[in-house]
């Protein structure tokens, strides 16, 4: 008999809640945005909670919203070495660029996680598009989007050879006869490209799950098609289900062309959902953490997002134009967002005040508010039809909306037959249900 289709479910873990205005929030953690506790504690209520994995971001300057906005400041990489002994079943997932890192020093990195986490851990793959990172990394301008993938796909490239290098039974450590490993299957991988002369082999043996899940985020033409031959899981932002319909056909029938098989590349829109006993209360919570916020916080966000572009011109209560933003497909930073970002003003209408309430919320990721069931409802409808294998789940305020949604949408979905009731495996392969990578034969 077949199973059942079953829902994904990772927590975004950032600042003190995804709304803008979530650290200034009585309801938001007191606890500092520097203390591994925090952490620790989101870890384990999404465990609690039967989550595939969690998620940290990871961005390469400083912002400059600091003034006014706080964000998370821990690298990714080793906070989830902290948390893989806090935790025993979640999956771990961080971001790590292609741009700024060199594969062998991340092939070894999250190498270690798995090892260290039993398996349970996810690379999310970024192509780094912050003008002021690339400042912080020898550069004076910003790396082009076209040749931000090309390094990526080479960068990709190395390091699956790397965590391929050694084969599964490459280890013996067999003391009585004083032979710990087998030489012959443990190769190097004599890379020579464009961006990247890496002999190898790893130092280090293969992985539990033969290599860490991938993970991309990028919704541009060129994004999906890197996704599609590479990525496990796909975060997304989508502002409406019509469109995240069209990008799951779109990206499915793109993973197709590539060879794989539909169901080994999850799509995960982000959510972030203000949850109440009634649809006004949380309404109600929505408008005051609006309230909250700050609208140049916002449109300096907003110049970040179009790679630095100048808004300060634009007043905040005239509707605004597509005219009013550069052409997304000259942009060098997030293109996709920025795709994003212009079609939502073309089709709202929106004031420069609300179009930043709005980003507020989610940075452009789908946003709601309303009842346990209301989001039950809507999760079920995007899962059924179309949308989405699962959710990024994006809390506006941690841990209060996280706990929310544990507490009472959760046994909702259960009670469906949508999500697991019990964790049936202990890596994130076999939580995302993906097939393990075969070693060197």
């Amino acid at each position: 008999m077949n199973r059942k289709r079953q829902l994904h479910l990772n927590l975004f873990i950032q600042s003190r809640g995804h709304h803008e205005a979530s650290w200034r929030h009585p309801a938001s953690s007191a606890l500092a945005l520097t203390d591994i506790e925090y952490f620790r504690d989101l870890a384990r209520r999404a465990e609690a909670g039967l989550f595939d994995s969690i998620f940290l971001a990871d961005t390469l300057a400083l912002m400059d919203t600091v003034a006014h906005a706080a964000s998370t400041w821990l690298e990714p990489i080793t906070t989830l070495g902290a948390l893989a002994g806090s935790t025993t079943h979640i999956g771990l997932i961080a971001t790590a660029s292609t741009t700024y890192s060199e594969p062998f020093n991340l092939a070894r990195q999250f190498g270690s996680l798995d090892h260290i986490s039993g398996g349970r851990v996810g690379w999310n793959i970024v192509t780094s598009w912050l003008a002021a990172a690339a400042r912080n990394y020898g550069g004076e301008s910003l790396v082009s989007h076209d040749e931000r993938y090309a390094r990526g796909e080479e960068f990709v490239a190395v390091v699956k050879a790397l965590w391929d290098s050694w084969a599964d039974d490459a280890v013996l450590d067999d003391r009585a006869s004083g032979h710990y490993a087998r030489a012959e299957r443990i190769r190097a991988i004599d890379h020579a490209g464009r961006f990247y002369k890496v002999a190898g082999p790893l130092n280090m043996p293969r992985g539990p799950q033969g290599r860490p899940v991938f993970v991309q985020a990028g919704s541009s033409d060129t994004g999906r098609r890197f996704a599609a031959r590479h990525a496990e899981a796909v975060f997304t932002a989508q502002m409406e289900k019509a469109t995240a319909q069209e990008f799951y056909a779109d990206l499915k029938r793109l993973v197709v062309a590539e060879g794989r098989s539909p169901d080994q590349a999850l799509i995960l829109p982000g959510l972030s959902a203000v949850i109440a006993a009634t649809e006004a209360e949380a309404k109600r919570l929505a408008r005051d953490l609006n309230d909250l916020t700050d609208p140049e916080v916002g449109r300096k966000r907003l110049s970040g997002r179009f790679g630095g572009h100048d808004f300060s011109h634009l007043q905040l209560d005239r509707p605004l134009a597509a005219e009013d933003f550069p052409d997304p497909g000259t942009v060098q930073a997030a293109r996709s967002r920025t795709e994003v970002i212009v079609g939502l003003v073309r089709r709202e209408k929106f004031t420069l005040r609300q179009l930043l309430a709005y980003l507020a919320g989610a940075r452009g990721h789908f946003t709601t508010a309303g009842t346990p069931e209301q989001i039950a409802d809507l999760i079920e409808d995007w899962f059924n039809n179309g949308a989405a294998d699962g959710f990024n789940l994006m809390p506006p305020l941690l841990p209060s909306m996280l706990d929310v949604f544990v507490a009472e949408v959760i046994p909702l979905l259960q009670k469906r037959g949508l999500f697991r009731t019990a964790y049936e495996g202990r890596t994130l392969r076999e939580h995302f249900g993906l097939a393990r990578p075969a070693g060197r034969p």
